[in-house]
Formats: structure tokens, sequence, C-alpha cells
């Protein structure tokens, strides 16, 4: 079996103005991502996702990938993420590069779980779940003013047990979002919180230790990504549990996070971090040193779908059935139809659980004639 055909999809929506959504960065207004269809000479067709921008995945993978995935066996996909370290030599550790093999990689494994007709968590081993916790992305900060109360409400009534709210705009306003949000979902549903990198290590230490009493499963981001030395300095003066990994990419950026001890979880977002290859590298590092994994979500369905199969595969390690932690997904709640409207079966977390499909691959069907509604190079 080998690729003969490859495609990159850049895909887009765009909010209206007024309607923008965001953190305490900014707000933005477009929903943005690349996809990538392979095809093999067995008809078999893979899905993967790049989480980045359409011309510069395009260009990067056209470049630097085109002709050695054209002709490549889709079951040598482990050895391309061990090859992006090295050739084309330095051009590893760049995070475009490291979304282009996310998503080859992502389609590869779906070529492989069709042709076995087994789904990716199968193949990747480790614990297998049929089911996992979704946790609401929520609480934007908003242009149109629209009441922090609302969207928490949404969350609930749609059967989330689980949130995770925007904050990082000065101490008072983020416990007061907090104490909403806590008050809203109840003692019982599992609050984290997400600064976005918008604090310096004091200003995130005032705020951590302001929350802490409203039972904060962690704090996402407290500091810029870059800033390992202010993550340091958190792990030493906070008692909520840290989270990062969004902006990171690659096992070795992993490997820093989890060797120094910088964090409590682990968050690689499978589009951007170099797939399902790397997204288990990353996670038996993190295992073997006792930290947590709970991928970051806010891709397309195909992102979706890949983040799913990989938390469903990821280890226990050190939990029993006496130490009950749920296996979280995030579920963003903003408006944006490349998550739903691409997959012929949209993901349901309605009822405050989300089933691991059991088809082969990423366990969709991609609707090809909607995609083409969202193309941006169209």
């Amino acid at each position: 079996m080998e690729i003969v055909d490859l495609e990159t999809i850049p895909v887009v929506h765009t909010l209206p103005n007024g309607d923008g959504v965001g953190d305490a960065r900014g707000f933005g207004h477009t929903h943005g991502t690349t996809l990538l269809r392979l095809e093999t000479d067995t008809g078999v067709v893979g899905w993967g996702e790049a989480f980045a921008p359409g011309p510069i995945a395009e260009a990067t993978i056209e470049e630097l990938f085109h002709d050695e995935v054209v002709g490549m066996d889709p079951f040598d996909v482990e050895s391309l993420a061990v090859q992006s370290y090295t050739d084309p030599y330095h051009f590893g550790g760049s995070v475009f590069v490291q979304c282009a093999v996310s998503a080859i990689d992502i389609a590869c494994w779906d070529i492989i779980g069709k042709t076995v007709d087994q789904p990716v968590y199968k193949l990747l081993g480790g614990t297998t779940r049929s089911s996992l916790t979704p946790y609401a992305s929520t609480m934007y900060f908003r242009e149109d003013g629209r009441s922090i109360e609302e969207p928490i409400r949404e969350a609930v009534q749609a059967g989330f047990t689980a949130a995770k709210i925007k904050i990082g705009s000065g101490v008072e306003a983020d416990i007061e979002r907090v104490r909403v949000a806590r008050e809203i979902l109840g003692d019982d549903a599992d609050l984290m919180v997400d600064i976005n990198g918008n604090y310096r290590p004091d200003q995130a230490v005032r705020t951590v230790n302001a929350i802490e009493e409203y039972d904060i499963t962690w704090v996402e981001e407290p500091v810029p990504p870059e800033n390992l030395t202010g993550y340091r300095e958190l792990k030493e003066r906070v008692n909520v549990p840290i989270a990062a990994g969004e902006a990171h990419f690659g096992r070795f950026a992993f490997k820093r996070l989890i060797d120094d001890r910088l964090v409590d979880i682990v968050q690689p977002n499978l589009a951007r971090c170099g797939g399902f290859s790397e997204a288990r590298a990353i996670a038996k590092l993190a295992t073997t040193e006792n930290v947590g994994v709970r991928p970051h979500i806010w891709n397309s369905g195909v992102g979706l779908a890949a983040a799913i199969q990989f938390a469903a595969s990821v280890s226990d390690y050190p939990h029993t059935r006496h130490v009950p932690e749920p296996m979280m997904v995030e579920f963003d709640q903003s408006d944006n139809p490349l998550r739903h409207e691409i997959l012929v079966d949209p993901f349901d977390p309605s009822d405050g659980s989300l089933d691991v499909p059991q088809e082969p691959g990423l366990g969709i069907t991609v609707d090809e004639a909607a995609i083409e509604k969202y193309r941006a190079d169209r």
C-alpha cells in the first residue's frame, strides 16, 4: 500500500463584526485551520489536521513533505515524526513543521485503522475507554457584552458536568467570574480556569491563591508558554494544579515541562504537537513521571476526533478503581461550524458523556461537500 494523492484544504469560519469571542488577550473573529486528505492506491482515504493557517501549512507540506509522503507506505508513519527532527535538519523545532507532521500523521493513522478495521485508540494501546467526560470550554470574553452567567447556564442545561472558563483580566474580575461559574455549576462539577498566558508570575499567584477556595481542578497557562521560570515560580507558590501544552509542540518541548516538574498536567493538541505518534511519546513521558495528560482541543471535527481517539488510549497510571478520575476532553462552546458541519455524524456531548467512536480509523465520516462551503482558497 502507498499514498498516491495528497491535498491540503484550508478552511475558515468568520464571525460577524461585533460578535468576536476570545480571552483576556483580546477578541478573535475567525475559526481557521487546515485539513489534509490522503488517498492510497487501494482507495482508502485518511483525514488529518494541521492547526495552522492554510497558506503556511500548505507551503510547509508542499516544500518539505509532499515528495516524501506521496509514495510512502502509511504504516511507516512513525518514522516521519523522527525524521522531522533530522531531515530537514534544524527545521523540526518549528511549530509549522510540527503542525504539518501532525496532519500527515493523523491521516496516516486514520488510513491504518481503516485498513485493519480498528479504531485508532485500540492501535495506540494503553488504557481503552468507551466513553469520556466532555467539559464545556466557555465563558469567553465577548464583544457583544453578553452576561457571564448565560454561557455557564447553557452548558449546565446541555448536560455538561465540567467546564473551563476564561479569566485573566485582574484579580477582582477573576474572582467574580469564578464565583459565578461555581455557583451555577454546583459543588460537584469540575471547574477549570484558563488565563491564556496573560499574567506575570506575581499576578498569577495573586489570582490563583484568591480563587483556590472555589475548588479549581486546574489553572491553564497562567503565564506565557515560553516563560518556563515563571511556571517554576508558580509551582512553588500555589496549590492549584497547573496545566499547559497547547502552545508547545514535539516531544522535546514537553519533556522539559515534565522533567522540570513545571506543570501537573500536559495538554498536547493533536493537530500541533506532531500527531498521534508524538502524542503517544508525550503521554509515555508524562505517565512515567506521574504527570497528568489531557488533550487540548480548539480544532475542527477532524482534530476533535483525533483528540478523542488519543484520550481514550491514555494510561490511568497510577490510578486504580479506588481513585476515580475521569478522562476529560475539551468541547469548545463558541460558534464553530468547522467542528460539527463537516462531519456526517457530529459528536454529541449533551448528556455529560462523550462516546468514543468504534468505527475504524478516526471513527468519523467527513462531509466533503460541507468542507467546500468553508474552503479559504476558493
